[in-house]
């Protein structure tokens, strides 16, 4: 008899889906008998909350909503689009919150991601190919941001696992260095030159074939808004908001740990493991509690933002890394 239990972060499906959204989905369900004609518009009705992107605008809609992905549940209720789609940070368009309407600016068509390094051979592809090579799944996944709030966030996008795979990196290859597009005619952010622009990140290559490493495409059943990383962003929950680079262009694979953005800028306080840790603090505020966007309290963090269970072993053996910055 399989018996599976339950992991440290779930909850049922219909504690995690508020009822409104879990009624709308089941009815969507039935209402696909209805043909193809009226399919389209029952889901925007259903699902968007507005009307869907254009086509001509993002040619991935029709790749949404994707199936949702059961292993990765939550245990507290998904946030509320309008916030989880306003309240954030995309230093490229200002560093402030209010950037989802500069964001409009950004450019997602023509769109190219490059693949170099220490790859067996490098290659530049067009985004709409590299999605259609791949297999996009929804994931209920928390979010927990370096500054003390988070949310709860259904995202789609692929595993990071199966980019590397198509990537075909050489077996010397130990991490995956990302940027994001540089621009500053179309993002004012990057006029700002004391920033390091192009924004980058990396991760280990263990990290970045970690289960819950995502390549994120999409968000509440439809493409990625502008502001929060279209057309492809890294997923990782359980390091801190910052390390999950938004509008990637490159993927390098290299023998040499790099320098990420923020850790240019302060390596006191933005290091480049950046896992989220109750215990230890922030040097300009506590790391012990967080705001969860649309619930009016703090909670308490915890280790690796709940998933300690899925990669605390990626970090055995490592007690003099500072992890946690």
């Amino acid at each position: 008899m399989l018996i599976r239990s339950r992991r440290s972060w779930e909850m049922a499906e219909r504690d995690a889906t508020p009822e409104p959204v879990y009624r709308d989905r089941r009815r969507l369900v039935q209402a696909m008998a209805a043909g193809p004609i009226l399919l389209p518009s029952l889901a925007g009705a259903l699902l968007g909350g507005g009307p869907a992107r254009a086509a001509e605008d993002d040619p991935s809609a029709r790749m949404y909503p994707a199936m949702r992905n059961l292993r990765y549940r939550l245990d507290r209720p998904v946030t509320d689009e309008k916030q989880a789609t306003t309240y954030i940070n995309f230093y490229e368009f200002g560093s402030h919150k209010s950037v989802a309407g500069p964001a409009q600016a950004l450019k997602i068509r023509p769109w190219t991601v490059t693949f170099d390094g220490m790859v067996e051979k490098e290659k530049t592809v067009d985004i709409d190919d590299l999605l259609g090579a791949m297999k996009p799944e929804e994931r209920l996944y928390r979010h927990r941001c370096v500054e003390a709030w988070s949310m709860a966030v259904p995202w789609t996008g692929f595993p990071m696992q199966d980019l590397v795979a198509y990537a075909r990196p050489l077996s010397g290859a130990k991490y995956v260095v990302m940027q994001t597009f540089k621009d500053p005619a179309m993002a004012p952010g990057q006029k700002q030159f004391w920033y390091p622009w192009p924004y980058v990140e990396g991760l280990t290559m263990a990290e970045a074939t970690n289960e819950l490493a995502l390549m994120g495409t999409g968000l509440y059943g439809k493409p990625l808004p502008r502001q929060n990383g279209a057309p492809l962003r890294l997923v990782v929950p359980w390091k801190y908001g910052f390390k999950s680079i938004k509008s990637i262009v490159r993927f390098t694979f290299t023998d040499k740990r790099p320098v990420s953005f923020w850790e240019k800028i302060q390596a006191a306080e933005y290091g480049f493991w950046a896992n989220v840790n109750p215990e230890v603090d922030h040097p300009r505020w506590s790391q012990a509690t967080e705001e969860v966007l649309g619930m009016g309290k703090r909670v308490p963090t915890l280790l690796y933002n709940g998933y300690a269970d899925q990669v605390a072993g990626l970090y055995k053996g490592m007690e003099g890394e500072k992890l946690f910055m």
